[in-house]
């Protein structure tokens, strides 16, 4: 078999060795010493390779499928075990020439950017077979702001976070958000993109380096700016027939460029395999609940994943999450995962592409494996390279240890730096410890001018068993064992106690922390014959919307407008309001800023928000959703009820304008502009002046106000339509007595940018926009022929007629638009 792999990196490399068949020495050597086994590999060692150093201490093992090996365009290390072709890893259309030309049978992709780029793609055009997920399915690495969109709509556990085009709405949302955040870039920025930021300056400075310097290019064009999440990292990677998935062990990188997790992000600096801290029922559980849902969703949007899927994870208290996906095998995650591959990696690979990986054994060795990566001075940084290596063959020649080469050329017959990541030095043993000793023994005897890498790779205070891993420790409480943190709660009601208490009057006799709120009705014993109004609503997906912006304070009012004018169209004026936050994990600070809002909207609606719930329910809210519900009570005197038994035919419909979508619509408002159109919730676009997410979180209008002017002016209003879900079509006949019908004039008033782009963008029918959104009229007011003049001239530039009732027998539409 032809096989050729793309790519000049050390995970390259690890592929050509394995692809070989070339595997480590038995372990049965381990007892004997250090200078037995280095004079044993002196002896059994391969040949030279065309950089001038020797193979490492490997034996071969069964007949390899691979005839020819070509590798494009490869680096020193390669070039000893495969024909290197110099092609670069982006040329696709002379990848695929040279590949029909050599009538290669498999290429393996190794490399992030053209499996993006769409090289798979071009290579299944031309009837070639090449390993690696197409384009579409590759965004979830080409795209932060794909994969993060993608994890939300799935329900794969990740960071809260936000997506922006625009700098300074990137800028005004750090200053509200607080540290510590993480900052991304969206686009591929080899590993250096993404920024863990403690303080808000450090946040700025990344923020601008990124965005505004464009220090990544256009990879920051867009960025992610999330929840810094805290505890243990990890990654689990995972052959896929788009179908079937097969786990690797599990492995743990380090990405920080010094000792300690300290310094600027890299490429890696180093690798274990398997990491103690995803136990075997961990990784069942990131299997079950981020990997497999990938695939799923994938197919189902018509991109099948074939491939490696990695998935970066934080294993935090409240279980794994996800921090980016990668469309490939890792590096330097390849180096210590393949070495314990003992299935042939062929047959894996062509399970794969021929979709039967659920019929293919992939078997691991239980052992252990330990790379130690030497860059270059200053990496990830600007750095020098033609510096000469020596001590390759000394490491090479060390018991079961070989020494992968990355950032390496050949000048002259000698071996020389070129690149930032110069050399991934992997050890197996039949332990950690021993596969860690190894690693840095061989490290050890390998020099070049300013040659770095950290010291604790593997070591042993950060392989120490995570509260994750097996049987997780205990914690404060069984419940909180459960995800549910009762402490957050707690912490949730310190927060919001000020802003509730600000709504409260003499009429609230227990409020917030009682098991029920007493609200005593001593302002209406005046009253002839009260009638108490009430309404129970929610917010709906918007807050979906306001979870991926991480804007908390408008879904407040939202809540408590749409439930004062649904108790309003029954002429009921506000007493007290009730809401009910929940969430899979509650947030103290986001919950105080929801309930900051709805105190808000009741100081300015005159009612008291006596109480609420907050609930905690894991697996039962998706990880950064959150769910708002309201209940608010009104009174109203019994012959001053509006139930719309007063409407005759001609009498005049008044049109309230709205604010925007309210609370209705945005399930296909999120399905047009996020899956249909792909866009950013940053987005500034011309028609709307202002960034999409923050015109859809608009709050919803409160009509208190408009009545009370109408009421104030001896105007009746025979009946009044909130225009919530259902739009015009199902809310204006709930206000009809029988035999009425409405006649409304489309053409009465406009229809706000946002409603048209969603009906351009969607290919919405013009009749189903009347019946999912407001369109630009909140409220629908109907008064007498004799009384509309009036109305209008107190409401003033809030009001337009808007249409006319008319005679309904039943017969057509009742509601005509």
């Amino acid at each position: 078999m032809r096989v050729m792999v793309v790519g000049s990196g050390g995970r390259e490399h690890a592929l050509a060795w394995k692809l070989m068949r070339v595997e480590q020495a038995s372990y049965e050597a381990d007892a004997t010493s250090e200078a037995d086994a280095t004079s044993e590999a002196d002896a059994t060692s391969a040949g030279p390779t065309s950089s001038g150093t020797e193979r490492a201490q490997l034996s071969l093992g069964p007949p390899t499928r691979v005839s020819q090996l070509f590798v494009t365009p490869g680096n020193g290390g390669t070039a000893g075990i495969a024909e290197n072709v110099p092609i670069g890893a982006g040329d696709i259309p002379a990848l695929v020439s040279f590949a029909r030309d050599r009538e290669i049978d498999l290429t393996i992709v190794g490399p992030e950017a053209p499996l993006v780029d769409g090289v798979v793609d071009a290579f299944d055009a031309a009837g070639l077979r090449a390993f690696g997920p197409g384009a579409a399915a590759a965004q979830l690495e080409g795209s932060k702001a794909f994969a993060k969109r993608f994890m939300v709509e799935e329900g794969i556990p990740t960071a809260v976070g936000a997506i922006f085009r625009d700098l300074d709405a990137a800028a005004a949302y750090l200053r509200q958000q607080g540290p510590p955040v993480v900052i991304k870039a969206s686009g591929l920025a080899a590993g250096k993109g993404v920024a863990v930021c403690p303080t808000l300056e450090v946040a700025e400075q990344a923020l601008q380096r990124t965005m505004g310097d464009r220090v990544f290019g256009p990879a920051g064009d867009v960025v992610i700016i999330e929840e810094c999440l805290m505890g243990e990292e990890a990654s689990l990677l995972a052959f896929s027939d788009g179908t079937t998935l097969a786990p690797m062990p599990p492995a743990r990188d380090y990405k920080r460029a010094y000792d300690g997790d300290r310094g600027p992000n890299t490429g890696g600096m180093g690798c274990y395999a398997p990491s103690p801290h995803l136990s075997p029922a961990l990784v069942d559980e990131v299997m079950e609940r981020v990997m497999q849902p990938t695939i799923d969703g994938l197919r189902r949007r018509g991109m099948p994943y074939v491939g490696v899927l990695y998935a970066g994870l934080m294993l935090t208290d409240h279980g794994p999450q996800v921090l980016e996906f990668n469309c490939r095998f890792g590096d330097p995650e390849a180096q210590v995962i393949l070495p314990l591959l003992e299935t042939d990696l062929v047959d894996v690979i062509l399970a794969c592409l021929e979709g039967r990986l659920d019929d293919t054994e992939v078997a691991w060795r239980a052992e252990s494996a330990v790379s130690v990566v030497v860059a270059s001075a200053g990496y990830p940084g600007s750095y020098q390279v033609g510096k000469p290596i020596a001590g390759v063959q000394a490491a090479d020649s060390l018991p079961s240890t070989v020494v992968f080469q990355a950032g390496t050329a050949e000048e002259d017959g000698a071996l020389v730096t070129a690149g930032g990541r110069v050399l991934a030095v992997t050890a197996t043993g039949p332990n950690l410890e021993l596969a860690r000793e190894r690693a840095y023994q061989a490290t050890e005897r390998i020099h070049f001018e300013g040659a770095e890498y950290r010291r604790d790779i593997a070591a042993p205070d950060h392989r120490a068993a995570s509260p994750l891993a097996g049987e997780r420790e205990p914690r404060p409480s069984a419940y909180a064992a459960a995800g549910v943190d009762i402490d957050a709660g707690e912490r949730a009601v310190e927060l919001m106690k000020e802003a509730v208490q600000s709504t409260y009057t003499s009429s609230v006799l227990t409020g917030i922390g009682a098991f029920g709120g007493l609200y005593a009705l001593d302002d209406l014993q005046q009253a002839r014959g009260p009638v108490l109004v009430s309404s129970t609503d929610g917010v709906g997906t918007k807050t979906m919307i306001a979870a991926a912006m991480g804007r908390y304070d408008t879904v407040g009012h939202d809540i408590v407008n749409h439930c004062i004018n649904d108790v309003l169209v029954q002429g009921a004026r506000p007493l007290f309001f009730l809401d009910y936050i929940a969430a899979d994990t509650l947030h103290p600070e986001r919950v105080a800023a929801i309930v900051e809002g709805c105190a808000e909207a009741c100081r300015a609606g005159g009612c008291a928000l006596i109480g609420g719930e907050t609930a905690e329910m894991p697996g039962v809210y998706r990880p950064g959703t959150f769910d708002l519900v309201g209940t608010l009570v009104g009174w109203v005197e019994r012959d001053q009820i509006i139930d719309g038994q007063k409407v005759v035919p001609n009498d005049v419909c008044l049109g309230l304008p709205s604010t925007g979508l309210h609370t209705n619509g945005f399930s296909l408002a999120r399905h047009v502009f996020g899956e249909m159109a792909g866009m950013a919730w940053d987005t500034v676009l011309p028609e709307l002046g202002s960034p999409l997410g923050e015109v859809l979180l608009t709050p919803h209008k409160s009509y208190l106000d408009d009545f009370e002017m109408l009421s104030g002016a001896g105007v009746e209003v025979k009946a009044m339509a909130h225009i919530t879900g259902g739009g015009f079509i199902e809310n204006l006949p709930r206000v009809l007595p029988p035999g009425v019908g409405v006649a409304l004039d489309r053409a009465a008033w406009d229809v706000p940018p946002i409603f048209r782009l969603i009906q351009e963008l969607g290919g919405v029918d013009e009749m189903e926009m009347y019946r999912v959104f407001n369109m630009g009229v909140g409220m629908v007011l109907i008064v007498s022929d004799d009384e509309a003049a009036a109305a209008l001239q107190t409401l003033g530039q809030q009001a337009v007629v808007v249409g006319r009732t008319f005679p309904w027998d039943r017969h057509g539409k009742r509601v005509r638009l």
